[in-house]
Order: structure tokens, then sequence, then C-alpha cells
């Protein structure tokens, strides 16, 4: 319920118009002083001007409806005779101020669309019209035009009737003096711009009751010093003003006030300590002028909260949450007004968004302002949009504002919100002083601040002579000095660390007062210090963004700088640009390996067909059984893997270590292989029996009792020792590229090693015997691994001795489980044709049924046969695994057993889930999906495409796990597999290719970071990055964002999130339709022309569905997202649901029908300059994963390796911030690497294999780095 107190309309003053007070006031007080300014002129003298002027005005054609501009110089009495003949002709008057640019004056005169204007030599009409009969103003009339700042920096104009206006007026009147009323012996300064508002109530307190106005120079108001003796001289006794202004003036200047009006900006308590005085009345006013110049008001007195009051008569408030409901007593809101008083906007779209029927009113203005709701009135606490967030604290720069003006020495204050040279918000406050002739001590006042406020929000400080006004006389933000120049006064710095500081003073906005200054504890960002890094590589080119993490404190900083040796001369390379000759060759294998793609789509329509004619369905034709068989058994996984294997041997026969061209004929060679094993689905079976024949067929050396869990090299150069043990997605190729070359080379892992999951083993790699080389690491090949030695990080180092954490003897030997790893890779390759069979015998079931066209029927049958097939799909995948989770146990087991081989399977069945199911992750129910697949999920737990054994995963209430994260899974060492249970605390984030591997927990509100892993125990709030994890500064982002839109989200916004995660179903269904389409093509074919014309042209058939496939998915992205820009976008929002729902179709449809198979060529290259992506010429790239395509700017001649990520995207806190990504011409982000948000590698730079670009880091020109995070690297 809303306080009486609060409601007023029901009593406005009586309805009149503005013309109608002046008449009254001119005729009760005909010969009293109605303006003075030097010249005295009465209320008749005065009303006989006015009705001249009106007279004037209605020969030129002006009269109710039309709008007149004013621009005159200030002090005068023409400026306000003027604006009353306007009126009393009954047009409105629009007012700029003479000190404005003449761009302004045009744009305000053109938006009111004016008939004519005044200025300093009078009226000037704008148009030729007919001359009007006498008339007055009505109620309803407009009064003025009066145009205010715009968010966007264009004027809004504000529209005010006369009703509105007289009852302004009106109801001013029963609230000042009520013991003395306003009356002929009274003066009224007129001191403001009558382009502001609140002039208005200067002139209106004068001409309401027979009081003079009193004109002043608008220099001389802002001067300060020298109103005093001008008030006292002029005998002024009423003045409204902005405290902004009140401030300058010394407090004998208002001896002869008894009326004193403030408004227009906050005032504080110090300020009427200063201006109050017992014979005088000082009021604090709030309105906006939308609202007519004051809506509420309150008498102040010293030593009492400073209150805004109660409405005026006719005016209604209230104070509503977020929600639009009243807050209670006590309790903080936005301030919506009511009533008389409401005015309208000029533009009809801004109007009816801004004005709207809410409370049951009719009409209601939102204020946009934050006040308290008390019993003695509203305090007020600042501008929604001045409420900041910096270092993760909410705050009110009112708050900030107050304990500034309470500084001693301090006249005028305000606190603005700056970008440093990092991006960062940060906090400045802007001082003027009483008496300029002390020194102000910076040190002393930051002291003073600190215990008063937290460090982090304590604000810079500028000490300016005069704190710049705009024509209303407050405080002109936007013409406030920033950057600002600072000279780094603090003794004792070496040269270094002045240097260094002066730095850091343009990026973090923050003055620097001692070696000890720590950069992250005066609010250093991510994204800041890459900022700085950047900066001291103009000078240093080969400190790393780690040094400042290793070393915050200036003076730790500027030692590591004297240490770092000076860069050798940097050598430049000219961009090679993957010539027309490769594109023609790589075009040739493209349609080859897609031919042989198409034999598959082949060998199953003749299975339909033979299957179907046995069914006796018309339209099938029967081909001979044996033929059939051929075709599949030349398809099948273990077909495949025959003539993929020994077509990529026979590309790459005799190619030995080395650096070659890039795009010449051994990279080719290569890059060929890669296409047809692609093609050969060796993916399917890491990990079972087929793998090391696989390995072996490519020219590989396996040795016995070996464990490969992931893909041989293509090149064959690989030797793996007996018992030696390679865990899922380690990155054997052996070969990276750079913009020049492809450097190739042997891999060696010895006996019984241990390379953990998601490793990358470089060209040259040598592993010893029993070595270990951990989870996440990347090993260089500079240096071997020695035997019994344990490595980790990018780029690996050692950090131990191997661990003993498998039993030192061997496990029993099982061959029958030889025979069941190997079968169970076939039923994973096997499972999703099942379903996709089974939901095409229902298209085709339901075609035959109807009766229909058989093309026509199978089109329309395929959204549902697809979603049957999606299904059940994922039907099987619940059952399997909640069957093989039964009485499954944590520890060591060997990998040939009942335990290993469930583990296995089950992580496998989850990798391949996220592939075909991928519409139900990073969605509402894939908590769900997990929960219900036996992990233990909590509340409002977020999972994109993770991969884990459920039964062993922990994850807590409000934890978010980005893309590609693996969570648990198994450890493998000398045939024996380790699984343990791995905990995710309570709002905790893994990042993007994060790994919290078996036997981990990570504490509440913990992060880790992109490419990370985490560790085996963690504190809470900590932060972790690279492999092995290593401590990293805990930095808060700064967010605008709620908790309900980011971690407690409303029951609506969970609705319309579902409604557009079901929208994800389009993508499965649009590929489907693709399939049925393709199929039909093939089968017409195959009918009219024979098998041999459906060989040769289904390539070509293939080709043609993946460019429509493209085409259809950038039409999704256009319709979903439009352009990617930079921004951020909490969780719960429109713009992160659509582009999950446009990425959706990019990995359901794009990537399969088109991006596969398209690696490495101008093909690719095209696909995503479609979807929005900068591409130059000549680029060769070999992922799709460019999320934000928009963002991506890659030049001419870069590279970009397989498995890469330009993650223009974060998602900390459940904020996804967006920024471009850039690779200048002849750049390198080699294989398996992270670019973050903000990231630049200028021309010629190379970022190595299993590299993490930290946000905002700009890498040097031609310089080489390799590790996570990234340092100089020099590669032997």
């Amino acid at each position: 319920m809303i306080s009486s107190a609060y409601l007023r309309s029901h009593q406005a003053p009586a309805p009149r118009t503005l013309y109608d007070i002046f008449l009254q006031t001119a005729t009760t007080f005909p010969e009293v002083a109605a303006i003075d300014d030097g010249t005295v002129i009465t209320y008749h003298e005065l009303s006989e001007r006015v009705h001249a002027g009106a007279q004037q005005l209605h020969a030129a054609g002006v009269g109710p409806g039309s709008r007149i501009g004013v621009r005159m110089a200030s002090g005068h009495s023409e400026l306000y005779i003027a604006i009353l003949s306007i009126l009393a002709a009954g047009a409105a008057y629009v007012p700029v101020d003479a000190d404005d640019p003449d761009e302004r004056a045009e744009l305000v005169f053109g938006e009111a669309d004016i008939q004519g204007f005044y200025n300093d030599h009078g009226f000037h009409s704008l148009q030729e019209a007919d001359p009007i009969t006498a008339a007055v103003p009505a109620l309803e009339d407009t009064a003025w035009i009066i145009f205010t700042s715009g968010s966007t920096g264009k004027p809004k104009g504000v529209a005010v009737s006369h009703r509105s206006a007289a009852a302004f007026v009106d109801a001013e009147s029963q609230l000042f003096l009520q013991d003395a009323p306003l009356g002929p012996d009274d003066r009224v300064l007129a001191g403001l711009s009558v382009a502001f508002d609140a002039s208005c109530e200067e002139m209106w307190l004068a001409w309401a009751h027979g009081a003079c106005l009193v004109p002043a120079p608008r220099s001389l108001v802002r001067s300060g010093m020298d109103l005093g003796p001008w008030l006292i001289r002029r005998d002024i006794t009423v003045v409204s003003t902005v405290p902004t202004l009140a401030g300058l003036w010394p407090t004998e200047a208002l001896e002869s006030v008894r009326l004193l009006i403030l408004g227009g900006e906050a005032c504080s308590t110090e300020l009427v300590e200063k201006l109050s005085a017992s014979e005088r009345e000082v009021w604090n006013t709030y309105g906006p002028t939308e609202a007519t110049v004051v809506a509420c008001a309150a008498l102040l007195s010293p030593h009492r909260p400073v209150s805004i009051g109660f409405p005026l008569a006719g005016w209604d408030l209230a104070v509503v949450d977020a929600q639009g409901a009243p807050v209670k007593n006590g309790e903080i809101g936005e301030l919506v007004i009511g009533g008389v008083g409401l005015a309208r906007y000029l533009d009809p779209q801004k109007d009816a968004e801004k004005y709207t029927a809410e409370l049951g009113w009719s009409r209601a203005y939102r204020s946009g302002d934050h006040v308290k709701l008390t019993e003695e009135g509203l305090i007020f606490v600042g501008r929604v949009d001045d409420q900041v967030k910096i270092g993760g604290r909410r705050i009110e720069l009112g708050e900030v504002d107050a304990h500034l003006a309470a500084l001693p020495n301090v006249r005028q204050s305000t606190v603005v919100v700056q970008k440093t040279g990092a991006g960062d918000s940060v906090l400045v406050g802007y001082l003027s002083l009483t008496d300029e002739t002390l020194e102000f001590d910076h040190h002393h006042a930051r002291n003073v601040l600190s215990n008063a406020m937290p460090a982090a929000l304590v604000p810079r400080l500028c000490v300016l002579a005069e704190l710049p006004t705009t024509t209303s006389g407050k405080v002109d933000k936007r013409a406030l000095p920033w950057p600002i120049h600072s000279d780094v006064t603090a003794v004792g710095l070496t040269d270094t660390e002045r240097w260094l500081a002066k730095i850091w003073v343009d990026v973090l906005g923050m003055d620097v007062s001692d070696a000890n200054a720590d950069f992250f504890s005066l609010s250093g960002s991510s994204l800041a210090a890459a900022t700085l890094i950047g900066r001291i590589r103009e000078r240093v080119p080969t400190i790393a963004v780690r040094d400042l993490y290793d070393h915050p404190r200036l003076g730790a900083l500027a030692q590591r700088v004297e240490s770092i040796h000076a860069a050798p001369a940097l050598q430049e390379t000219p961009v090679q640009l993957v010539s027309a000759r490769a594109r023609a060759v790589q075009g040739l294998v493209q349609l080859a390996a897609v031919t042989l793609i198409s034999l598959q789509w082949i060998a199953c329509l003749l299975l339909i067909n033979n299957i179907a004619a046995s069914a006796g369905i018309s339209w099938a034709r029967h081909a001979p059984w044996p033929l059939v068989f051929v075709f599949l058994a030349f398809v099948t996984p273990v077909g495949r893997l025959l003539v993929g294997g020994y077509a990529a041997r026979l590309l790459t026969h005799g190619i030995m270590p080395g650096s070659y061209p890039r795009a010449g004929r051994t990279h080719l060679r290569v890059w060929a292989a890669e296409r047809i094993a692609n093609v050969s689905g060796s993916r399917s079976i890491a990990g079972a029996t087929w793998v090391n024949y696989y390995a072996r067929i490519l020219g590989a050396r396996v040795g016995n009792g070996v464990n490969l869990h992931a893909i041989p090299p293509v090149t064959g150069l690989l030797t793996l020792e007996d018992n030696c043990s390679i865990e899922p997605e380690v990155d054997l190729s052996g070969y990276w590229v750079d913009a020049q070359h492809i450097h190739i080379g042997a891999i060696h892992v010895g006996k019984n090693a241990r390379i953990g999951a998601r490793s990358v083993l470089m060209p040259g790699a040598v592993i010893g015997n029993n070595a270990h080389v951990e989870a996440g690491s990347t090993v260089t090949g500079d240096k071997p691994v020695k035997a019994n030695a344990r490595w980790s990080g990018s780029p690996a180092h050692k950090v131990g001795r191997s661990k003993h954490r498998f039993p030192d003897t061997p496990p029993p030997r099982r061959p029958h489980w030889v025979l069941i790893y190997g079968a169970s890779s076939l039923f994973l390759a096997a499972l999703p044709l099942c379903a996709v069979g089974l939901g095409g015998a229902a298209m085709i079931a339901a075609v035959q049924s109807s009766g229909a066209d058989p093309f026509l029927g199978l089109l329309s049958a395929a959204p549902a046969g697809t979603l049957i097939a999606f299904a059940l799909y994922g039907l099987c995948i619940w059952i399997l695994v909640r069957l093989l989770s039964l009485r499954l146990t944590p520890g060591v087991a060997p990998v040939r057993s009942a335990t290993g081989w469930r583990v296995w399977f089950i992580q496998r069945l989850m990798d391949d889930a996220r592939t075909y199911l991928f519409p139900l992750y990073a969605a509402q129910l894939t908590s769900l999906w997990f929960r219900s697949l036996g992990a233990t999920v909590g509340k409002d737990v977020e999972i994109s495409t993770s991969v884990m054994v459920p039964a062993f995963v922990d994850i807590r209430d409000g934890s978010f796990l980005a893309d590609d994260t693996l969570i648990g899974g198994y450890e493998l060492g000398g045939g024996w597999m380790l699984a343990g249970a791995t905990k995710i605390g309570k709002r905790s984030f893994v990042g993007n290719s994060g790994i919290a591997g078996p036997l981990r927990k990570l504490a509440k509100n913990s992060l880790v970071a992109v490419l990370s892993s985490t560790p085996k125990k963690s504190k809470a709030g900590s932060n972790w990055w690279g492999s092995p994890p290593e401590r990293m500064r805990r930095v808060t982002i700064t967010t605008d964002a709620s908790e309900n839109s980011t971690y407690k989200p409303l029951l609506q916004l969970r609705i319309l999130r579902g409604f557009i995660e079901t929208l994800r179903l389009l993508a499965p269904i649009t590929s489907g339709v693709l399939a049925t389409i393709v199929l039909a093509t093939l089968q017409i074919v195959l009918i009219s022309l024979g098998i041999g014309a459906a060989i040769l042209l289904g390539g070509v058939v293939l080709i043609v569905a993946g460019i429509t496939a493209l085409l259809i998915t950038a039409g999704m992205k256009w319709l979903c997202v439009g352009r990617h820009r930079s921004g951020d976008h909490p969780l719960w929002s429109w713009f992160v649901w659509l582009n999950e729902l446009q990425d959706t179709f990019v990995e359901v449809v794009a990537a399969p029908w088109f991006f596969n198979h398209t690696l490495g060529t101008g093909s690719l290259n095209i696909g995503l300059r479609v979807l929005g992506a900068k591409i130059g010429k000549g680029a060769w790239i070999e992922t799709y994963w460019l999320p934000e395509t928009d963002l991506c700017r890659i030049g001419a001649g870069a590279t970009i390796g397989p498995g890469v990520v330009a993650q223009t995207h974060l998602f900390q806190d459940r904020v996804m911030s967006l920024d471009s990504l850039i690779l200048q011409p002849g750049a390198t982000l080699a294989a398996h690497s992270v670019a973050l948000p903000a990231s630049k590698l200028a021309n010629g730079a190379t970022i190595g294999p299993g590299s993490l670009v930290m946000r905002g880091d700009q890498v040097p020109a031609h310089t080489r780095w390799q590790g996570n995070p990234i340092e100089p690297w020099n590669p032997s």
C-alpha cells in the first residue's frame, strides 16, 4: 500500500493558465515593479508591452499550437517580455541558452518545428502565415518546450501544458513562507538559464505574487565571490538555484535572502549547514522536467537528514522495486510520479515508452532515480544508472560524493565513472577548493576516504580551479578532464619503477603511492593486466602476462623487467599466402573425400531398398545382396579403417621429420591424409582393440600391452613402447603449422610411461620409461622427459618424480576383453545409425499408410522421424549409462576388466552424446539430464558440453561448467585404470576445456580458467590457471547484472528460456530434412542412371547439401543475433539464449554437412565469411570454432591450427562478455590453443600449440610465444 501522504493528485489546484496568473497579478499590483534589470518595469507597463508583443505575433500568424524559439542574452528584461508575449499569444516558447553552440540551437529548433524565433534583435518569422484574431491560451495548450540531455546524445523535447505549469505555480504558493507570504516587497533572483526548467520557478515566484524579478547576467552568477555584493546591492530576497552554484557563493551574499530553494541535483548536509539561518527558509526540491519542474519538496534544517520530502498538491509519488511493486518503509526503490504535473515528450514513441500506466494510475512516469521511503519524507539516493559496480561492489555515486564533500577545504565535488586505458571503470572525484591558497593534501585525503570506504572504492582525486557547469548550473560531467595528466610524485622510486608507475596510472586511473603498490589491490582486472603488459612490451617485448601475476607489486615488477634480457632482433618475414594451385589440389581432395563419404550413404540406401522391396514397397529397387554386403563391408568402421589407414599410409609414405613449406607438397600430403583419416571414423575406436592395429597400418610402432585411447598420427612417426598409456584426447599428430612451415617430427613414448588426457606431444617429444606427463600438458620436444620423471604444464617442465598411483604388478591377462572392447567400438558407431534407421522406418511406415507421394510424404514426415531418432538415441544413452553405472565403484582396476570397460564405455557414450544430442546441452534440461544419469547435481547449475562419468561426479548449487569441460574421467597406467569421485563446489566455475580429474575437489566460489586443470584440493574463493594448476590472483569482474539475470531468475525468464531452447530442435530437424533430400536425390539417380552414376554424383550431391546447410545456418545466425558486437549479456537474457540457438545450427547443421569436410581449405574461409568473420586472402584455418564470427578478424596468410578456439566470449559470474579477437597478417595460432577476447596477434606473431592467450593480451609482431598462459618461446 502507498501511504496517503504521497498521494495528493486529488488536491490539485483549480485549473487555470499561466496567462491567467499573470493577468491577475498585473491587475492586482499595476504599479508594483515586475522586472528590474537596472530599469524598473511595473506590472502595468509589462502588461502593455506583453499585449503589444502578442499582437505582433498574432499578425505573423502565431497563436495556439505555434512554437516560437527564444535565444537571447540573459540579464535583461527583453528576454522575459518575449517569453510572456509568446504565452499571451497562446503559443509555446522553446528556449535555447544564448551561450549554446549554433549546432544545438539548430537541432532544438528543428526538432520543435518552430514557426519563428526571438533573438537580441527581436522577433523573426520563419514562415508566412495569415494573421489571426486575438486568442488566449487554453488549459491544454503547450506553455513551454524544454529540451533535456538524452542518453544517446540527442536532446529530448518535453512539452508542458498550461494546466500543469499553472498547477505547479499554485502548488508552490501553498509551500513557501506561509507565515509571511511572498509579495510586492520581495525581489527574486533570475539567475538560471531559461533553457533550464527551474528558471520557470524563478519567473513565477515573482509574477504569481506581485514580486519583482531581478535578472542577473549568467557570468555573474557563475563567478561566486562577485555575486555577493550584487545580491546585497540589489536587495535580493528570494533565490532558486542548484547546490553547485549555491556552494560557490559566500554566506554573506545571502544575508537578505529569506527564501532559498535548492534543486536540480543532490544537496549535501554540509551545504545545508552553511546556508541555513534562523530568518531564512531553505527548501530542497526535486522533480524531473518530465513532471513539470518540481514534484516534491522538503524544508531543510541543520543536523537533520537531507530529504526531498513529500509531493506537491496535485502530484502522486510511489517508490517501487524491480518488479514494479511498492516498497516498504525504510526500503529503496525507483521513484514513480503521477498526477497533474505530468508533461509529454514530443517523440510519440519515447512518450509511450516512458509514460505508462502503473500502480492503477492512468499515466505515470518512471523517474530513473533511486529514493528511500521513510515516514519523514523521501531520501534521494541517486540515479539508477549512477549505481555502479566497482571491484564487485555495488555503490551509489552520491555516497562517495558525500564523503568527498566532507573533506576539509572542499567547496565543490562530484564523482564520475571514467574508463581507463584498459577499458575498466574507475571512480574519479573532481574537487574545487574553498581556499585555493592552501595546498590540497592528496595523501591525507586518501587516508580519510580509505577510513570511510573500501580501498578499492576510494576515487582518484583531481583538483580543479572550478568545476565546469551546464547552462542549468549543474556540474557538466562530460566536460570534466579525462584522462588526467598525472606526474608520479611518489618519492624513492627507481627510474624503472617511475616508468612503470606512469603506465599504471594510465591503465588503472589510480595514483601509485609507493613501490609496494599492488596492481590487483588497486582494482586491476585481467583485461587491465593484459593492457599493462602490452604497454610494457613497447620497451620489453618478451615480458609475459604471467610476470605481472607473479610480481604484482610495483617494485617486484620493476625488478622482473630489469632482469629480462634485451630481445634479439626481430626477423620480419613476408606473408605467405596459400597459392591458387594448392587450393585447386585441395578442391580435388575434398571431392574425393566427400565421394568416399557418399559411399556410406549409397550403402545404406541399397540396404533400405532391399528391405523395402522385400516388404513390397513400390518405389524400392532390389540390388544383389552380395553387392550390398560388399558395400556394407567397405563402409563399416573396420572397413573404413582399413581403407582410410592404407590410403593415409600411401599419401604420407617417405615423409621424414623436418620443416616444409606451408601448403607445399608435403603439407598437402599430410593434410589429405588427415581428411581421409577423418572420413575413416578413427575417432570412434580410440581405446578399443582396433586402434592399435590402425596405428600400425599408419606405420606407427606399437608395443605389447599399450593402452592407446587417442588417435595415432597419419605420418606414422610414433613409437609406443610396451605397456605405455595414452589417455583420451592426447594430440599425437606429431606436426604443427605456422605461417611459413609445417613442422613434422617423431614422437617416442617409453615403456610404462603415462600421458595424461588432453596433453599435446609436439614433434620430437621423447618420453622416458616410467615417466608421467600430467593431463593438459604440452611437451615441446626441446628437451626429453627423462625416465621416472613427472612433467606438467605448458610448456611442460619437471615437477617431481613419477608417482606410483598404480600397482607395480601387471594386471592379469584377459584376452576376452580384447573382443569386448572391439565389439563395443562397433556398437558405439552403430548406435546412432540404428536410432536413425528406426526413425526412418517410422517415416516410411507413415508414408505407406497414408498413400502419399513417396518424396513429398517422406519430406513431410522427416521432422517427426528426426525427433523419433533423437529421442531413441537419448533413451539408449540413458539406459546404457544407468545400467553400466549400477554398483560401479571408484578405485583402481585393470583396464581389461568389467570395471575398466564400464568406465571407458560410459565416457565414450557421454562423449558421443554431446555430439548427437547437442541441443540438449548448455540448456536448462542439461542439469536434469546429468542428474538422471546418476550425477549429483545441485540447484541452478549450468552445464555445457561436459564429458564425465556421471556416477562419480558431484556438482553443487550454482556451479557453472563451460564448453568442453572434462569432469572426472579416468587415468591410465601400466594396464590399470583409476576412476574416482570429483566434486565441484557451490558457485564454482570451470572454464572452457578445463579439466577436473578424478579425486579432485574444487572448493566453493572457486574458478578454474580456460584450458586449465583443477588442483586436488583448493580453498574457497580461489582462482586457478594452467597445468599443473597455479593459484591466480582473484579478480572480481565488474558487471551491472542482477541476481535475477544471473543466479536467481524469475519464473517468467525460465519459461522464456525454455521456449527458446525448445527451438533448438529445429537444428536436428533441419539436418534430418537435408538427409531425407539427399537420400531421395540419390534414390532418383540410382533408379534413373544406375549405381555407377550414384557413386560418381554422390559427392556432388553432398557438396550441394553442405552449401545449403551453410546458408540455412547463416540465415539463422542473422535472424537470431544479427551482427555480434562487443558487450556484456547476463545468462538470463534473450541474446544469450538466441546466441545458443544459432550456435546449435552451427554444430548440428553446418558442422557435419559443411565445416567438417572443409577444414584447411578456402571453402572453410568462405563459409566463415558467410557467417560474418573477416578473413584475409590465403589464410590457413583448420577450425570452425569461432563462436561469435563477427568479432573475429583474421589477416591474410594467417594460420589457425586444428582444435583452436577463437574464444570471443567469456562467461565468468554468469555474464557473457564479448570482445573482438584479431590475428593480423601472417600471425599463427597453433593447434589446440585458445585466444581469449580482446586479444591481438600482431603481424607474423606465432603462438605455439597448447597455448592460452589471455584476455586483452597484445602479442608483438614477429615474436614467438607458447604456454598456458603464453610466455616467450625459442624452439630449438
